[in-house]
């Protein structure tokens, strides 16, 4: 585990070299982006980002979302992976977002998670890009894997855990941005086949570069 200097300089040197850690999924509506996270579960944000605009142009509001067809759904969305499941998730999301929230995504992690294929990552996504709620920490794959090279967290690899881990040492004002930072940076630099620990800003702070020494 770091200690907490350690972690600080992880921080600090994370946000120096990404300084706009911006979610890298496109969008201009808040639904957009909790209709993105969710075609995202197992698909790149690249692919995502380019099956959207159609999408988003097909179904311009809430409204149409909620009485599209599933199956058409599923017709713009089938290079995403899943189609059929995201497609049912999509059309429920936006009928629930309409009867229970007045056509706004919800602002608290208890009501996110009443909506269909919403798991805690994409709540707390929505809660700190949308809302800008301190401590909101999302924990993907990027995340899993760097927090636990780093030594943030000691061989742990259920997100709930690590969520709580990152919340007892990572600032909350910082929480969102840097797992945004982890993401860009996993894809950079320490990525999932090899650590390129020589070209690293955190390899000063970071554990295994500390072993590789």
């Amino acid at each position: 585990m770091r200690t907490p200097e350690q972690v600080a300089g992880i921080i600090a040197a994370l946000e120096a070299e990404y300084p706009d850690a911006l979610c890298s999924l496109n969008y201009d509506k808040d639904y957009e982006l909790l209709f993105s996270v969710r075609l995202a579960a197992q698909c790149t944000d690249e692919r995502v980002n380019r099956v959207t605009p159609a999408l988003f142009a097909r179904y311009p509001s809430l409204e149409a979302f909620a009485a599209a067809d599933v199956d058409e759904v599923g017709e713009y969305i089938h290079s995403c992976g899943f189609f059929r499941a995201k497609a049912r998730d999509i059309v429920a999301s936006a009928k629930m977002l309409l009867t229970d929230y007045g056509g706004r995504v919800p602002d608290t992690m208890e009501e996110l998670l009443r909506l269909p294929g919403v798991g805690r990552k994409t709540a707390n996504l929505i809660l700190g890009d949308i809302y800008g709620v301190a401590g909101s920490t999302v924990v993907d794959t990027h995340c899993i894997r760097l927090s636990n090279r780093m030594g943030l967290v000691d061989g742990m690899t259920d997100p709930v855990k690590i969520e709580r881990e990152l919340r007892e040492i990572i600032p909350p004002e910082k929480s969102s941005d840097f797992c945004h930072r982890l993401v860009l940076h996993g894809r950079a630099v320490c990525s999932a086949k090899k650590p390129r620990c020589a070209d690293c800003c955190t390899r000063p702070f970071c554990q295994t570069a500390e072993a590789e020494a």
